[in-house]
This record gives C-alpha cells, structure tokens and sequence, in this order.
C-alpha cells in the first residue's frame, strides 16, 4: 500500500550511468559545489562547474568517492581532473600556435598552468589527513578554492537526479515531465519554466510555467524544453532541463468527454460531493500482442500506446472535478509519474494498491478541500480467504471444493477500502470501497464469492470505525468494475442484500460449482448510476460493468451525469479509440447525506 500527499522527496541514489542535461550556471549558481550522500551509503557525489575564459575551459565536473578516503586523496582526484580538461585544451591551443609560427606569426611556448585546489572549513585549510566523512558530517562553511576561485560547498541540496518529458505530446492536452526523480526536494516549491524551438532553430522562446504546461497550436511542429530549479523552501540545486525526443503534434480535437466537462465545471458545495468510478485500461494489457492484434485491433497502434491514452486520461479525469476518484487498472507508473504529481497539484490525496504481485492496481483519490484521509486497508481476496476471520462463513463452505481452489490460486483480486471523514460535516465518515472483479466468461462464480469477501471485508472495516468512533456516522460508497452485468448474482447481493444458494451464477463451471453457499450483506445498497447499458464497449462485448453502490439509507443521489450513445461509440468502431482513452467510461454522479 502507499499512501501520498505528494511532495516530491525522494532519497538521492547515485547511478553513474544516468546523465542530466544542466542548464548554463548563473554567475551565483558557479560559486556553488553540490555534495550528495544518501543516506548510510559508503559513497557521495560531489558536481561543480569550472569556467576560466582565459584557459578556455567551461566544463562540469563529476565525481563518486568513497566516504572514508581522505581529503587530500580527495582533492588530488579534483586536481588530476581538472588538470586533465586544462592540459587538453591546452594542448589544442599550442597545435593552433604552431600553425601559426609556420605562417610566420607569434607562437605561444607558454606551459599549461598548475592547477591547484585547497579546501577551507570555517576559513581554515581542511586537514589532509582527514576522512571526507568528517565533511558530509560538518554544519562549519565549507569552501573549495580552485586556482583561485572560490566554490561554496552545499551539502545535499536540492537534487533531481532524472528528469524526463514523455514521447508523446498533443496540442491542447496538458505535458509534464514523465519522470521527475530526485531528493531533499519539495516539487511545490520547484521553478519550472518551458520553452519551445523549431527542429532547426537555435533559440528558445519561453511559453510558459509550472509543472505542467498545455501547448496551444501555435506550438504544433515545435520542440519543447522545460528547465527545473529544485528548491525546498529557501534552498536552491542546480538547474536541470528536459527536451522533447518529438514535435508537438495536433491533438484529436474536441473529445466527447470535453462534452461532458460541461456539466461537472463547477464543485460540489454543501452536503453533495462528487463521485467517479473508472477503469482507465492498463498499459501493460493494451501494450500487449493480444491487444493490437484482435481486442482493440480497430484503435490505431498511437492511440493505444499509454504515452498517448494518458494525456486524455488525465484531462479527462481532471474536467469531472469530482471529490472522490476510484480507479481501477492502474499501472503503478502511472500512478507515480502521473496521477498522483498531477492530481496533488490540484488539491488531491491518493492511496494505491497493487493486485497482488502484478504492477497494475486500484487508486482512490480525495479532494482535500472535502474529505479528510483517515486510514486505508487492503484485502488480497484469494490470499486471505482461509486467513481472514471475516471470510470464515465463505472458507468453511468451499474449504474442501478442490477445482475451485485451484481455480482462485494466485488469482490477484484486490479490494480497497480508503476511510475519510468529512471536513464541512465532521461527524460524517465514509467508507469507500474500490475493488476489479475477475474476469472470465465461465467465472460467475468466482465474481459471486469475490463480492462476497469483499462485502464482508467492508463490513468488518466499518464495524472498527464504529468501535473506535462511537459518534461516527459511517455510510458505504463502493465503486468498481465488478465484470458482472445487472442480471448476475454480484448485482442481486450488493442491491438486495441477498444471494441465495440457488442463484445459476454458483454453476457457471459444472467442474468447480459451489453447493449450500447463500450471501448476505448488511447494507442497503444502490446502483448510484443505474444500469446503462454499457460501461464497457469493445467489438466483441458491450455491457454494463462498472458501478457506483451508495448506501440509500444515509445518503442519496442528487445528479447523475450523461453517458454517452451507441452512436458515438459506434462512430470510432468501439473503445478504446482515438478519442476515448480507454474501453470503459467513467461514471460520475453527485451524492448528498440525506440527513
């Protein structure tokens, strides 16, 4: 599980193999050195800048030294580093000399100078024989001297250490750096500044700022370059950039979410708040052979490749403007490099929740003008069946049903419960569920006893809040795609509280059917949406999967938003497509307490 209210800080690692472009130092920027020591690592870093016009050199220097070597073995490698750069261009500048004494012109015999470095603490030379450790553990002023100039030591400032824009960058929907790794930093307090040139152009034309940045068609056939000054409060690193490998390219034009966006412009205020449920389709299944070739055969290979999904998938997402976001089919790194920076930018926490082993899972996310995060849980339904006390009714039934076993052995189903608790109505707490139900056409079954469990796990989560919160008012919301259509027994348990043993969902595999198994579950549950008629449209399927259940005793609907028609789906053959990011929609409605 990983929970973030994201600030951007992540422990330096040093990996020489990754190299960052860094952006031409200011005359302050070159009086400073940087050293970086993760934390309990035997090794640091150490980066400064050396200019001299008159010898000619304006090179960046990097090294990796052990702790314990001493400072003078350390300044002897800075000295042999620097003299090295000197004496080559040193060099090249006698070659030219001599060209020059054979056309009968002055010929510089001058040696190359001595490069010489000592190192200051507190106005002091720094003892030879000293460990470097006795440096990364000195709160003293620092200062390198280097053939006269004065370098200002920082110890672990502010570091991005990989700095990345995406392939992929469309007019009109938002960019923002892919990757953005780096430590002793707080990506709110970071500068960020975009530029743009033509492939053949030299200068860079600033337009805009922030994290994030829309290119508009004025940008279309230019490169991007964004810079990054990482800073933690008063604290400043040395500046980065990134460069697009690609032009921005013309966008699909108007999306049917964009018509959508028109209903959700404006928050929720009072007692409703917002609520989406999404499966925004993996990268990892649609990057996948099966996937081009015959499920999302009809989408262009650009349109399916996640670089491309993702632009529409988060302004998308962001235009709903909902207080509650459930996610499911969530590549982690996508979570990480995406969702998560993007969605904290705008007021948003979020928790995440692997499958199981697979880097994929279930995210929800809280707007935390709203809502308050209290605690989140996760069940690994499979894995807990015979472990979990609350399943104990469904285990003692199946325990000796072999097929069926098998059937769930290693299966990654996950349910995720996230616990918030309102900020405008304090005594107001919420549940919400978030869960992905197997899928398989002879799998009923399997659905049937994973809503189960998963009914189950939320109700030993509420009944703890009610233990620990005597005063608490707790009510259910639980979203997911449960792979179950309306006339399936998951959708019977969850909207009347009971699953009879009978139900023809119990033989959907004769080899693996469940006997003298009836469900029940507490809660007065509904179908917050409805039943559209799909939620999932693919050329093979189309159907209703994905569900809102709000609890209708506490709470009650207030707005539920339009889908879209056959028509509009049927215009770009089926979903995913050019202008539908993934082969679900999302749902959103407006829920309100009813008391």
């Amino acid at each position: 599980m990983v929970l973030h209210r994201f600030l951007l800080s992540r422990f330096y690692q040093v990996r020489p193999q990754i190299f960052l472009r860094f952006k031409g130092f200011t005359m302050a920027e070159m009086q400073n050195a940087y050293i970086c020591h993760p934390k309990g690592s035997d090794r640091f870093s150490f980066t400064f800048h050396y200019v001299n016009d008159n010898l000619g050199v304006n090179r960046k220097f990097n090294l990796n030294r052990e702790c314990q070597e001493t400072i003078n073995t350390f300044l002897n490698r800075v000295q042999c580093n620097v003299e090295k750069i000197v004496n080559q261009v040193h060099a090249k500048r006698r070659k030219k000399a001599a060209k020059k004494k054979d056309s009968g012109e002055n010929y510089d015999t001058e040696p190359a100078p001595q490069v010489t470095v000592e190192l200051l603490r507190s106005g002091n030379p720094v003892p030879s024989d000293d460990s470097c450790l006795s440096l990364l553990e000195s709160k003293d002023l620092l200062i390198l001297s280097l053939s006269g100039k004065k370098y200002h030591i920082v110890i672990n400032p502010p570091w991005v250490e990989d700095f990345q824009l995406p392939r992929s960058i469309l007019s009109n929907f938002p960019v923002y750096p892919c990757k953005f790794v780096g430590s002793n930093l707080n990506q709110i307090d970071c500068e960020f500044v975009w530029y743009r040139k033509t492939q053949t152009g030299v200068e860079w034309k600033e337009i805009g700022s922030g994290f994030s940045y829309t290119p508009t068609v004025e940008d279309i056939g230019h490169i991007l370059k964004v810079t990054c000054q990482p800073r933690r409060e008063m604290i400043s690193g040395p500046v980065v950039e990134a460069v697009s490998k690609s032009c921005v390219e013309a966008g699909p034009g108007e999306c049917p979410f964009e018509l959508r966006h028109a209903f959700t412009k404006e928050r929720t205020v009072g007692d409703s708040f917002r609520v989406m449920t999404y499966n925004i389709l993996a990268g990892m299944y649609s990057d996948t052979d099966i996937a081009k070739t015959e499920l999302f055969a009809h989408c262009p290979p650009y349109a399916l490749d996640i670089d491309y999904r993702k632009q529409l998938l988060m302004k998308e997402i962001l235009g709903y403007n909902a207080d509650i976001i459930c996610l499911q089919e969530v590549d982690e790194s996508v979570y990480d490099a995406d969702l998560l920076p993007i969605l904290s930018l705008q007021g948003y926490s979020g928790v995440f929740n692997r499958k199981g082993g697979v880097r994929e899972g279930l995210a929800c996310f809280l707007y935390t003008k709203r809502f308050r995060m209290v605690k989140t849980d996760t069940s690994l339904l499979s894995a807990e069946l015979s472990e979990r006390s609350c399943y104990s009714s469904i285990w003692n039934t199946v325990k000796n049903n072999g097929p069926l076993l098998e059937r769930l052995k290693d299966k990654p189903t996950t349910a995720q419960a996230t616990v918030v608790q309102s900020l405008e109505r304090p005594e107001k707490w919420l549940v919400i569920g978030n869960t992905h139900l197997y899928f398989h056409p002879d799998a009923d079954h399997v659905r049937l006893l994973q809503g189960g469990q998963t009914i189950l796990f939320l109700e030993e989560v509420v009944s703890k809040i009610k233990e620990d919160h005597p005063a608490a008012e707790v009510s259910v919301i639980f979203c997911g795609d449960f792979n179950s259509t309306p006339d399936c027994g998951v959708f019977r348990l969850l909207t009347t509280g009971f699953a009879p043993d009978t139900l023809e969902d119990w033989k959907s595999n004769e080899n693996e059917k469940i006997s003298g198994l009836s469900l029940r579950q507490p809660f007065k549950l509904d179908s917050a949406c409805g039943t559209p008629p799909f939620t999932n449209y693919t050329v093979g399927f189309s159907g209703c999967l994905d569900y809102i259940y709000y609890q209708t005793d506490s709470l009650q609907v207030k707005e539920v938003y339009p889908l879209y028609t056959d028509e509009e789906i049927k215009k770009y053959t089926a979903l995913p497509n050019i202008v539908f990011p993934s082969d679900h929609i999302a749902l959103i409605s407006d829920i309100q307490w009813s008391r």
